[in-house]
């Protein structure tokens, strides 16, 4: 490839038609900062983000692997959203202790409670690493790149850790671009502080999920614990509250049209440069056949959830995950083709071919390239999808599967017992995640259907040999085999029996796992699907490769755009506005909604809709404080433009003054093609006003304790 010639440092974004599209790299943010001053930021750049003295992105943190969350005292008081702390509420509710459905507070740090396996990471600094990793990495393509960029990226990530101290990871921007390390660290004793009742913190459930209005309490409070040097260290009931370099003050003031909003968070993926090939292929089989797939998952989990509250408790999180991303994917399918995205697409590329034609040799051909890798790709799409969507969402399948390594190793003979014991762990440790949300009931019907549609829908020549090997020589090939055949393969197997499983491991045999009926089930579809896999491989790595090519292309085609990366789960910080708007039939929405709007949706008893009785109460005597806002309503939720995608639940919304003003959670039904398209005109964050979120701790929950020790500004 031909050196990049312009400093990505100096460049500026493809898709840049306002400023508050654009997910920035904290430590490339100078470029930005006149932007952000002329909206009304009154930070200095050092104020954001420095790595010699506290800054902003010293008080947010990552929570959890896969939710942002932000410090709000200076005792390791974090906020983050509701669906974020969901399974670990979930997982420390029982019955008779339900912290999920009725909220829980502590009052003092002795009631919070620990949550096993919960960790946050906070970020040191960046460094730029990217001249080692071409260094490593030149000349190299597909599975060649893969190897040299792990080694390269293992090897800087060794010396950044300083044996252990730090979590050190190399990534890719702009698709191989550049690269950057991030260097982090790990707090490992995390507790549940406070968290408002399931009815508020999702209330409006599946049907306002992804819609504005919206009146969600969506927020939940941990605790950072410390050892007493104040550095990570493993639960202990010694430990102490954890002193934050930086932590956010919070503003009740309130926020008004076009004031300044602000984002850090950890976004955890786009596809922003995605071609038109790539769309098209989404909409017609991969997104219809996701939704497809967890529709059914949804509604067999809902009907043995509604049977008993123990089920619920145990499905829930994961019923929750599903949910969201169900709804997700049909969002965004409506949404592409509403903006006409693939004919945008396509009309994009022929202007980048035509650029290549008149003064870009290099680049001439590359999207017949990205037409050939699709073209031999597309057979094998759906039932990539299908292995991952549906086999994998069966409990028995993921623990069959797991145990494959196992075999292939105790098939070795230069394997000892010692070099097995590493597969034994793994498979513990896949059995243990599995069992902490299995129902068996459950699991026979979601397996029946899952083993359905896979065979309904899957290309017959791709198909696993369980079919007419097992099941339907046994059960006939008829609608009802497939029931019969999981309930046959649940009761023949040792992977639910705990201590069956535990003599397993510790004398694992070949024979044991040739005649367990689950095993035999998950090897069919691991051992066929890897015909395929290969194929697969071979698809991402090309577009891998062609993706590095054409972003290349497209700085060298636009030299004066400012330009941002895909995001990649690192720290991003975004910019906009506190903002109304009029969705696509015109009808104008309000920036914020109220507890009155709340209180009109209220339905006693529904699922979705109903609200304790404390909060109803409340509302009738108006009794809000000083959380009211000048009109004297109490704003719940209100929108911005700033630009994000999952991975940013629970990031501050900070003024621009750095103090918290609310918690994002959520984007617009309108522009949910967001990780493909970013849709300038519709395009809002959904957040959780700090002041409806202080008014329920302080007011619901009598939780004046963590109030008290916030630097609350009025």
């Amino acid at each position: 490839m031909k050196k990049l010639l312009l400093s990505l440092c100096a460049l500026v974004v493809l898709l840049s038609a306002r400023a508050d599209e654009g997910m920035w790299i904290p430590s490339l943010i100078g470029k930005n900062y006149e932007d952000m001053q002329r909206m009304g930021l009154k930070l200095t750049k050092k104020d954001l983000y420095d790595i010699n003295h506290s800054s902003l992105k010293d008080a947010i943190m990552q929570f959890g692997g896969g939710c942002t969350a932000e410090m709000i005292s200076p005792n390791g008081l974090l906020l983050t959203n509701h669906h974020c702390g969901y399974d670990a509420i979930a997982t420390l509710s029982t019955v008779k202790d339900n912290h999920l459905d009725n909220g829980f507070w502590a009052h003092s740090m002795a009631e919070e409670l620990p949550c096993e396996g919960l960790t946050v990471i906070f970020l040191q600094k960046i460094v730029d690493v990217t001249d080692q990793v071409k260094e490593a990495t030149a000349n190299t393509a597909g599975e060649r790149y893969n190897k040299a960029f792990q080694a390269a990226a293992r090897k800087i990530e060794k010396e950044a850790s300083n044996e252990g101290q730090y979590v050190a990871n190399v990534k890719e921007f702009f698709g191989g671009n550049q690269y950057l390390l991030l260097i982090y660290k790990r707090y490992k004793d995390v507790r549940f502080v406070a968290a408002p009742p399931r009815s508020l913190g999702k209330f409006g459930g599946d049907t306002d999920n992804w819609m504005w209005p919206r009146h969600t309490a969506d927020f939940s409070m941990f605790r950072v614990y410390a050892g007493k040097d104040n550095q990570p260290a493993a639960y202990s009931k010694d430990n102490v509250p954890y002193k934050p370099k930086k932590f956010l003050p919070v503003s009740i003031k309130g926020e008004h049209e076009e004031d300044y909003a602000m984002i850090f968070g950890y976004p955890g993926r786009t596809n922003r440069y995605e071609v038109s090939y790539g769309i098209k292929l989404a909409l017609s089989d991969i997104n219809p056949s996701i939704v497809s797939i967890r529709e059914k998952r949804l509604a067999i989990m809902h009907a043995h959830m509604a049977k008993d509250k123990k089920v619920y408790l145990k499905l829930t999180s994961s019923y929750s995950g599903v949910s969201n991303y169900w709804k997700y994917y049909i969002g965004q399918s409506e949404q592409l083709k509403r903006l006409n995205i693939v004919a945008q697409k396509e009309a994009e590329e022929r202007k980048f071919d035509d650029w290549a034609n008149e003064n870009e040799n290099y680049y001439m051909g590359l999207m017949d390239d990205y037409k050939t890798a699709f073209d031999k790709y597309a057979p094998y799409a759906k039932h990539s999808v299908y292995y991952s969507e549906a086999f994998r969402a069966s409990g028995l399948a993921k623990m069959g599967a797991a145990l494959d390594p196992l075999y292939k190793a105790m098939q070795d003979k230069n394997n000892n017992k010692d070099s097995l014991a590493k597969y034994i762990t793994a498979l513990k440790e896949t059995r243990k995640g599995v069992m902490k949300s299995f129902d068996g009931p459950t699991e026979v019907d979601v397996l029946a259907e899952m083993t359905k549609m896979y065979y309904d829908n899957v290309p017959k020549e791709q198909m696993p040999d369980i079919y007419e090997k097992t099941i339907f020589r046994k059960f006939g090939k008829t609608p009802s085999a497939y029931h019969a055949y999981a309930q046959y393969m649940y009761d023949n197997t040792f992977l639910t029996d705990s201590a069956k499983f535990e003599a397993f491991c510790k004398k694992p045999g070949i024979k044991m796992m040739d005649d367990d009926m689950a095993v035999q089930y998950a090897f069919s579809f691991v051992h066929n699907y890897a015909n395929y896999q290969p194929k697969v491989e071979k698809f991402m790595n090309r577009r891998h490769d062609l993706a590095k090519v054409y972003i290349h292309g497209l700085m060298r085609m636009n030299p004066n755009r400012l330009y941002y990366p895909d995001a990649n789960s690192t720290m991003r910080i975004t910019y906009g506005k506190v903002e109304s708007y009029n969705n696509i039939e015109g009808k104008h929405f309000e920036y914020f909604t109220t507890l009155d709007g709340l209180m009109k949706k209220y339905k006693p008893k529904s699922e979705e809709f109903d609200v304790p009785k404390d909060l109803v109460s409340l509302y009738k005597k108006k009794d809000y404080g000083q959380y009211a806002d000048a009109d004297g309503t109490l704003h719940t939720c209100f929108l911005t433009t700033d630009d994000i995608t999952g991975g940013n639940s629970g990031s501050p919304v900070i003024n621009a003054n750095g103090e918290l003003i609310g918690a994002a959670f959520d984007g617009n039904w309108e522009a949910m093609s967001g990780d493909i398209a970013f849709d300038k005109k519709y395009k809002r964050t959904i957040v959780a006003d700090i002041r409806y979120i202080l008014f329920l701790v302080d007011k619901m929950g009598h939780a004046r304790n963590l109030i008290d020790e916030m630097d609350v500004r009025k």
